[in-house]
């Protein structure tokens, strides 16, 4: 009977759940709706209820089914708007604003979902004349789902490119989109669904992720929500009881350090930027705070300022004069803290920073912006710094981030999108697979076709982001992930309609978020004007190994993708190749361009078998591009390599 009972009552549940006509989140105020395709407007009111769709001086109705799902098809539209979509039932809704254009999916990771605002001083004049109405963005809530696909988001609208939300738009989609905004003049949707930190295998469904078996084990672990509270629990108490225990002996905080009129004379100094693990052995985890007093004049006060204190591992608390101006948790964001009015004064300042590391190197990232920046002058804060250790700690073991299992992000994130038609898919994507570089070929290919199978769209676009480069140089040639997870990202994205945007001459050594993601939107929306839009005239994309042969001691590597020729960017000779024989001993080789084909050697290898070109995680200075400035995408091939 109770049973019995639990059934009425969820039946009645469901029923009040949909007994209004209720739309998914991504048909919104402001919806861009894929131009030139057929449509299906869908959603959910009380079962066998009559629905009545008003749209451009047309009727279409459909009847709800026992479920209370209920699906209108629009033929295809042709560019336009903005047009009024009104949805009557028990209730009745309307539409406003909605465009037809082009939908692209924005996927990945953090360097897809980093917002302009992240970028804003790079691009402070361009964002400062952003207003386009025509470009909108919908970003999908960050959550997973490890039990079923959802059927909708939580949360979300449409928001058009304008001063009031340009800062929350991706930067790479926003730039994306621009470039084809200016050349075809059509209305460009972005959906953003990324997530920072989540690799490839969190982003496909489950009867897909059968395949990796290691995966969908892990993913049905995870379908436990006792288990999943279990881990955040435990996670929760052991960082609470770290920053607690961190909190309650750092000297710092009990004896007032950012205050300015301590004593700090006999403080040992340390050079900024820096880790202090490189000039410190004997500190470790923990808190260590940082002084250095400035002299400001007179005829500065008064003027707006900040305090930009680069990257910071891993948190910080900044103060000046003993008032606190700001603080960030996690070592990516920059940090840059405003000084509120009238805080400066004449003569000396006091600037005082609590930095606390939990695990690894903790200090001040080198090559980063540190000054203190007043009106149009910016104080140098590189140099010279007091500095004593507030208290040491025991590393604090890394939380588990549920988020990045598989399977869960395609449930929560991708699966309420597949019902609505997209121009197709970019995806920034790999730097949480680098360190397992081996399946991401496999990862990657069954990604796509999982999604397009999901689209039911065999020939959907797909543009990846190859890997930037990133960490620091090395002087010989040497092995590399990074390198290895390029090379996958090049097997799996030369299917058949997709394309690679090459990206290692755009990252940064010391910043896994390279700031630069104008050039990386200008570079998805070329792939895109040949793969989506049929412009077989674009150059696309730089170099691409084809072929190699070898000829005496020497290999001659040839290349599609050439565009007007095969070029040294700075006009010196070719840099980053290096051959080896059967024994994979690399070294660096000279590199001649021959047409459309280098020919490389070394008088130290006499049976070349290996060629590598561009093979680092950060290979600074490769300098082999196409005439159209686009650089070739790093290789290792051998002479029975095929394309």
């Amino acid at each position: 009977m109770k049973r019995i009972l639990l059934l009425v009552v969820a039946s009645l549940l469901s029923a009040a759940t949909y007994s209004q006509i209720k739309l998914p989140r991504l048909m919104s105020h402001g919806a861009v709706l894929q131009r030139e395709v057929p449509i299906t407007l869908w959603g959910w009111a009380s079962p066998g209820e009559q629905v009545v769709v008003d749209f451009n001086q047309k009727q279409y109705r459909t009847v709800t089914d026992q479920a209370g799902k209920w699906q209108v098809p629009l033929p295809p539209q042709p560019a336009g708007g903005p047009y009024d979509l009104t949805f009557t039932g028990s209730n009745q809704i309307q539409l406003r604003d909605v465009l037809f254009g082009d939908v692209w999916l924005c996927s990945g990771q953090s360097n897809m979902e980093i917002p302009m605002s992240r970028v804003e001083d790079t691009y402070a004049a361009l964002i400062a004349r952003i207003n386009n109405p025509n470009i909108r963005q919908f970003e999908v809530p960050d959550r997973y789902n490890f039990e079923k696909p959802e059927a909708d988001f939580p949360a979300g609208e449409w928001r058009p490119a304008t001063p009031e939300h340009i800062l929350r738009f991706g930067a790479v989609g926003y730039f994306f989109a621009n470039e084809l905004y200016e050349k075809y003049q059509v209305p460009i949707g972005l959906i953003n669904a990324a997530v920072g930190g989540s690799p490839a295998e969190a982003w496909i469904s489950e009867a897909t992720l059968k395949k990796f078996p290691t995966y969908y084990q892990e993913a049905q672990r995870f379908k436990d929500r006792n288990l999943i509270r279990q881990i955040e629990t435990e996670d929760k108490r052991r960082s609470d009881a770290w920053y607690a225990r961190l909190n309650q002996t750092d000297q710092g905080l009990k004896n007032k350090w950012a205050a300015p009129q301590l004593d700090d004379t006999a403080w040992p100094t340390m050079q900024l930027p820096g880790y202090w693990a490189d000039q410190v052995p004997e500190s470790t985890q923990g808190v260590v705070w940082f002084r250095k007093q400035v002299t400001i004049s007179a005829q500065a006060l008064g003027q707006p300022a900040k305090l930009l204190l680069g990257r910071i591992v891993d948190a910080d608390s900044a103060f000046i004069n003993g008032t606190f101006v700001g603080t960030t948790s996690y070592q990516y964001p920059p940090r840059k803290y405003k000084v509120p009015p009238g805080l400066l004064q004449e003569g000396l300042n006091t600037i005082a920073v609590r930095v606390i590391n939990s695990a690894g190197k903790g200090g001040f990232v080198p090559d980063k912006p540190y000054g203190l920046v007043i009106g149009k002058d910016t104080l140098d804060l590189q140099g010279t710094w007091k500095y004593q250790v507030g208290t040491r700690m025991d590393p604090l073991a890394a939380p588990t981030f549920v988020r990045w299992k598989p399977l869960g992000l395609f449930n929560a994130m991708i699966a309420p999108l597949t019902s609505y038609p997209v121009k197709g898919v970019l995806w920034y994507q790999g730097e949480s697979n680098a360190e397992r570089p081996a399946d991401y070929a496999d990862l990657l290919t069954t990604l796509i076709a999982d999604w397009r199978q999901h689209w039911q769209r065999s020939d959907l676009p797909f543009i990846g982001v190859q890997l930037a480069n990133y960490l620091e140089p090395q002087p010989e040639p040497s092995e590399s992930t990074w390198a290895e997870l390029r090379q996958a990202q090049r097997a799996a994205l030369s299917a058949p309609n997709t394309g690679l945007a090459v990206a290692i001459d755009l990252g940064e050594w010391n910043d896994i978020h390279p700031l630069n993601k104008q050039d990386v939107g200008r570079r998805l929306a070329l792939q895109a004007r040949r793969l989506a839009y049929g412009d077989r005239q674009v150059v696309a994309s730089g170099p691409l190994y084809a072929s190699v042969q070898r000829r005496g001691n020497k290999l001659t590597v040839a290349f599609s993708e050439v565009g007007g020729g095969l070029r040294a960017v700075d006009g010196q000779a070719l840099r980053y190749f290096a051959v080896a024989g059967k024994d994979k001993k690399f070294v660096w080789a000279s590199a001649e361009i021959k047409g459309p084909r280098v020919v490389v050697w070394s008088d130290q290898v006499p049976d070349p078998y290996y060629v590598r070109y561009a093979w680092a995680d950060n290979p600074a200075g490769a300098n082999l591009y196409n005439r159209e400035q686009l650089p070739a995408s790093p290789f290792e091939a051998s002479i029975q390599t095929k394309r």
